[in-house]
């Protein structure tokens, strides 16, 4: 953070911990220039995401902590950079409403929903027939079901360290692995509906393992646009703070997209027996109301404890599983802002409750 501070000088920066202020300003003191206005916790978040001077605001904050940020941003009329797919997967029932009311446009920052983003540019209202969500199929791609789940039995250790090694894209841990169950196509599923208002039945995944189509859309007269490029999150960053303009890149800071070099593109269907995270975001979506929110905080919480040691692979899945099932009761269709942040906190503690009630039957890694 203090390194940033430095380079771009901001105004003004907000970090969680009130605690670290002093230590923060410290590590500062001999920068160039004016020092910033430091604020801490929530209301510091809030606070740096409607700032007057403020044109756009990124929302990259992982989990329901992005929310009331990025509702500040809306309601301050800031259109929002999206990096952060809880915003719309678990608040995409108030979020959007806001939105349209405050005349804020949503800017999707992942590789997928940019390039559907950038399809649909100047497609007449009502020409968008189907979205084609392209997947790499992430670290088991290669690996037979049946195989995995002999690994499951005497090499757990295996599954740990191959679903935080991605095939394409250097991502964090939690990412890569959401990328390893097919969990991440899912939660796209439900944002590509929130963003586009696409009916679930005219969305579909296909596994696409050079991850150079980063997706496709299908038009009414049959046609399908594709946005390319090498597997690199710059781009579609650099797009959403750019958009509606197009930033000049050199060929050094930019390669560009050799045809010849990148050899064969090749799809297949993705499997839903191995990956049954699809088939479990197709519910939730379908589901709607808080059902996507505890479909989200479930494999959040469930991806955690796989990544601290403390369930293993396939429990991922069968924890969420639960959770879903466990929510039908106390599902809200309409919910407010404070319906979602509390189902997303009961949907984490539920998956706690599962694992500690010994359900949980698979080896975890050493």
């Amino acid at each position: 953070m203090a390194e940033q501070i430095k380079k771009f000088k901001p105004k003004m920066v907000s970090i969680s911990d009130g605690g670290d202020v002093e230590k923060l300003k410290g590590m500062i003191k001999d920068m160039d220039g004016p020092q910033p206005e430091i604020l801490f916790g929530p209301d510091g978040m809030v606070e740096v995401a409607r700032h007057p001077d403020v044109d756009s605001t990124v929302t990259g904050i992982v989990g329901c902590a992005g929310l009331p940020p990025t509702v500040a941003a809306i309601e301050a009329g800031k259109n929002i950079c999206l990096a952060n797919k809880e915003t719309l997967i678990a608040g995409g029932p108030a979020i959007v409403p806001l939105a349209v009311k405050h005349g804020v446009k949503i800017l999707p920052a992942d590789s997928e929903h940019s390039a559907i983003f950038q399809c649909i540019q100047g497609l007449p209202e009502g020409a968008l027939r189907r979205i084609i969500l392209t997947a790499s199929g992430g670290a088991f791609r290669d690996i037979e079901l049946s195989q995995m789940r002999e690994y499951a039995k005497t090499d757990p250790g295996f599954l740990q360290k191959k679903a935080t090694t991605h095939p394409n894209w250097d991502m964090g841990a939690k990412i890569t692995c959401d990328s390893a169950t097919l969990m991440n196509k899912a939660l796209e599923v439900i944002e590509a509906h929130y963003l586009y208002g696409t009916s679930y039945d005219d969305i579909d995944v296909v596994i696409h393992p050079q991850s150079i189509i980063h997706s496709m859309v299908e038009t009414a007269d049959s046609s399908v646009l594709a946005q390319l490029g090498w597997p690199d999150m710059r781009l579609p960053i650099l797009y959403t703070m750019s958009w509606p303009q197009r930033v000049n890149c050199s060929e050094q800071t930019w390669p560009r997209l050799d045809f010849i070099k990148m050899g064969d593109l090749t799809f297949k269907a993705p499997d839903v027996e191995k990956y049954p995270s699809l088939t479990m975001g197709y519910a939730a979506g379908r589901t709607g109301g808080t059902m996507t929110g505890v479909f989200s905080a479930a494999n959040e919480q469930a991806v955690a404890m796989f990544l601290d040691k403390k369930i293993g692979y396939f429990d991922i899945y069968t924890v969420i599983e639960k959770a879903m099932e466990a929510h039908k009761n106390d599902l809200i269709l309409d919910p407010t802002l404070d319906d979602i942040v509390n189902s997303d906190l009961w949907a984490r503690e539920h998956v706690k409750k599962v694992v500690e009630s010994g359900v949980c039957k698979e080896l975890v890694a050493a």
